[in-house]
């Protein structure tokens, strides 16, 4: 594991002897948290260890301590059991030069298999493509399972999720692959089948049919639907169309696990909750992502996504 985590740290987080760590981790992470902090250390980073307690769900902010802590170091690396993806913190760390990657609910397999594998110069290279797409379109129609969902992406910037981040400021997943963007808020209408998983719920047995009207989801159906509906509670903002996403890592695989299901090649994701951190205006205080895994996705009507190919 901590050569592993070593590949990683030097690879793709570009670290350097003498820059300072952080590692933020918690009680579903030990071994991974503990890798990567030994993995620092032999590298002849500065490298510190933070254990939080588990957040109660994603895009919940950390305590201020671990907060500053991000904003001070040089690179940050947050394995932890609930995402920091989406939360102020992240993103001041990141204003402030850290170069950070989150692994919200990585697992020990996934440290050693699947999207962790990838060759991450050919994801870039894709994930740059298709974010090209998305800072270009006005519209989105996403196709799935007979369904339409459009929304507008006017004057709104794509986010490379690459899985590198070697330059002061940017951020990501780890292991990553995708390109997403905030929608504009309000402009979501239609229907969406969520067929692959749902992030705090798994792996869906069926799937859940989503309503929106004005860029707020008004009906959930399916067997998965109270389970949403409790998770979301009485937050209107939690309801809004946060993000869509697209996926480019050739490696990832559905394991109920919203960390590597949203970077399967060819599938498209959408979040209901905050998007303040990468565009948007909304903050709900939770962020949780949906896989549709075989749709089509339109970008200014030209087809970008189908049967689980990407057309770059």
């Amino acid at each position: 594991m901590i050569e592993t985590a070593k590949r990683l740290l030097t690879n793709n987080m570009g670290l350097r002897p003498g820059e300072s760590l952080l590692v933020v981790y918690d009680e579903t992470t030990l071994r991974v948290g503990e890798a990567f902090f030994e993995a620092g250390r032999q590298v002849g980073a500065k490298a510190m260890a933070l254990r939080i307690p588990l957040l109660a769900k994603n895009g919940e902010e950390p305590f201020s301590v671990v907060a500053r802590a991000m904003a001070e170091s040089d690179v940050v690396v947050a394995p932890t059991g609930a995402s920091l993806t989406h939360t102020q913190a992240k993103k001041n760390a990141c204003k402030a030069g850290a170069r950070v990657a989150t692994m919200p609910r990585i697992t020990e397999d996934m440290f050693f298999n699947g999207p962790i594998t990838a060759d991450y110069n050919k994801v870039a290279e894709l994930t740059k493509k298709i974010t090209a797409f998305l800072d270009m379109a006005k519209t989105a129609e996403l196709r799935s399972r007979g369904y339409v969902l459009k929304m507008s992406l006017e004057g709104r910037a794509g986010i490379v999720s690459s899985g590198v981040y070697r330059n002061k400021g940017e951020s990501g997943n780890l292991p990553s692959g995708e390109a997403y963007i905030a929608p504009v808020e309000g402009s979501a209408e239609g229907v969406v089948a969520i067929d692959g998983s749902f992030a705090g719920l798994g792996v869906l047995q069926s799937p859940l049919k989503l309503t929106f009207e004005k860029g707020k989801l008004t009906k959930v159906e399916g067997a998965d639907a109270e389970r949403l509906e409790a998770m979301l509670g009485d937050n209107p903002m939690a309801r809004n169309l946060a993000e869509l996403g697209i996926g480019t890592n050739d490696k990832a695989r559905v394991t109920g696990v919203i960390l590597e299901d949203e970077k399967i090649y060819g599938t498209v994701h959408i979040a209901l909750g905050s998007n303040d951190t990468f565009g948007g205006a909304v903050a709900a205080g939770i962020h949780v992502d949906g896989i549709i895994t075989k749709p089509e996705l339109l970008l200014d009507g030209k087809l970008v996504t189908q049967n689980g190919v990407v057309f770059p």
